[in-house]
């Protein structure tokens, strides 16, 4: 998908306006394994970027999820209480988490851009 920017801690966002769509990355879940339980921001709540903003839990362990930007959240995915799965199946998609209003869009210029990222993650291996 064209726009997203990607973290150090493997989370992305998309920009749609003035409010960005957040998730964790296909190399997080690869990482997490199997996704059983994902517990989202409630919605009016103030994120500064690089905050904890949500924790998704694995059969291997739970890791913390940290907001790419500052703002305030304005929509959850609520389909994940249903199906933490979808994290799995669909990263990058279906499986965000949540929706935030940014504060100040220029944070975004500090994330990597999908070449950056892919490069990051390669040096990782």
């Amino acid at each position: 998908m064209s726009g997203l920017k990607y973290t150090q801690e493997h989370e992305w966002i998309l920009r749609d306006g003035n409010v960005g769509v957040v998730g964790i990355t296909d190399y997080a879940q690869g990482q997490l394994g199997d996704v059983v339980y994902v517990e989202l921001p409630s919605a009016g709540t103030e994120i500064e970027a690089g905050g904890q903003a949500a924790i998704v839990e694995s059969v291997k362990a739970a890791s913390e999820v940290y907001s790419p930007v500052s703002g305030k959240v304005v929509a959850v995915n609520d389909d994940l209480a249903d199906n933490p799965g979808l994290v799995n199946e669909s990263a990058e998609g279906d499986g965000w988490f949540f929706r935030i209003e940014l504060g100040d869009p220029s944070e975004l210029d500090d994330l990597m851009d999908k070449a950056a990222y892919d490069a990051f993650i390669a040096g990782l291996k």
